[in-house]
């Protein structure tokens, strides 16, 4: 008897209508950056965020926050503040520049960016005669961080904020999406967001000089339409067009994604209903809308006999891919020398979390076989 096949944690979904895409910058022989498809995506991603700010198509949401820290003026011995419960993309960029990360905690509801630590780090930076020169705040897992504490805390302050909105596209506060609260926001498409270009991402700048500048400086800071001459070290960060076209495709279909999401995170909190060591993370109150770009869950019993790691390993068993979260940045050896307040809020969602498969191909056929796993392991 054939094994069932593999059930992913979140496999790229796309349609065949993407062919046509694809053939089409073929067909003009743009296929690299520059051209009219990368202008398109932009526009169209602008159009979706209801928004008059500019957007710069990338070749990564890492080179967007690269970006975004240096159109903020970040500088060598600089420091930022960055939120640990994150991938460590969003803290490389920082590095890059030669600045600080300074680590900060999370909150206990949705595990993003708690706003007492922001000012507690804040104070710390101006007791050392440095403010900080600019604020990472990540809406971790398409879960909105409490964004409108922060925001006010970095203009009480003067610090430029960047939202590390790479996994929220389509979250939002109070209506308006993540990514337009800061000075700058940016977006990944890598091949598990909630759409992809293959590998990509966007710069979101409130500036449409600032937005001119992240494309020059994308384009290897090229000066001149003649001959080679460059007024500042470029990078190799612009879109090329196969990915643009690529993006096109799948924005066709972003709201019916975003609803994916919705549905699959609603599946679990059925399927955990009544499971009471496990609780599933979840937006705030109503003000917050999350596309739940993944659906993570928390054992909360600590005398359980019931843990991630076994249940890992259970689901393994039965073709179900899961992920532990991320380890805390301040807890990565790479960065254990840098500064860091809080508790151990990041570190408890670490070791007690586990992400659960929430592609948006899933099929009723894996949800079947999924909320029966769940159900043998803790009746078990």
């Amino acid at each position: 008897m054939d094994e069932p096949k593999k059930i992913a944690l979140a496999l790229p979904s796309i349609e065949a209508t993407a062919v046509d895409y694809l053939a089409e910058v073929v067909n003009q022989n743009w296929v690299t950056s520059g051209g009219p498809t990368g202008t398109k995506f932009e526009k169209q991603l602008q159009e979706f965020l209801q928004t008059e700010r500019e957007v710069v198509a990338l070749n990564s949401g890492t080179a967007a926050l690269h970006l975004a820290l240096k159109l903020a003026g970040v500088q060598r011995d600089d420091f930022v503040l960055c939120q640990t419960m994150s991938f460590v993309a969003s803290a490389n960029p920082i590095d890059y520049l030669g600045a600080i990360p300074v680590f900060i905690d999370s909150e206990k509801s949705t595990y993003n960016l708690a706003p007492e630590y922001v000012k507690e780090a804040i104070k710390w930076c101006l007791k050392q005669n440095k403010k900080p020169a600019a604020l990472v705040a990540v809406h971790s897992f398409g879960i909105p961080c409490q964004v409108k504490e922060i925001a006010r805390l970095c203009k009480d302050y003067e610090i430029p904020l960047i939202e590390d909105a790479a996994e929220a596209l389509g979250s939002k506060y109070k209506n308006q999406p993540c990514g337009l609260f800061g000075d700058y926001g940016m977006l990944s498409f890598n091949g598990n967001k909630i759409i992809t270009t293959g590998g990509g991402g966007a710069l979101i700048c409130k500036d449409t000089q600032e937005a001119e500048e992240a494309r020059h400086l994308s384009r290897q800071a090229k000066s001149t339409a003649i001959g080679f001459e460059h007024d500042a070290v470029g990078f190799n960060y612009a879109m090329p067009g196969l990915n643009a076209a690529l993006g096109l495709s799948q924005l066709q279909t972003l709201t019916e994604r975003i609803q994916k999401k919705r549905e699959l995170y609603q599946f679990y909190q059925e399927c955990f209903a009544e499971i009471e060591e496990i609780e599933v993370l979840s937006v705030q109150n109503e003000e917050y809308y999350a596309n739940y770009w993944l659906t993570v869950i928390r054992f909360t019993g600590s005398n359980s006999t019931k843990n991630p790691e076994q249940f890992q390993a259970f689901l393994a068993k039965k073709g179900i891919e899961s992920r532990f979260p991320w380890k805390p940045l301040h807890l990565q050896e790479i960065y254990d020398e840098q500064h860091y307040f809080g508790a151990q809020n990041a570190e408890t969602l670490w070791k007690t979390g586990l992400c659960l498969p929430s592609g948006c191909g899933l099929i009723k056929e894996d949800l079947n076989r999924i909320q029966q796993a769940i159900n043998a392991y803790f009746s078990a």
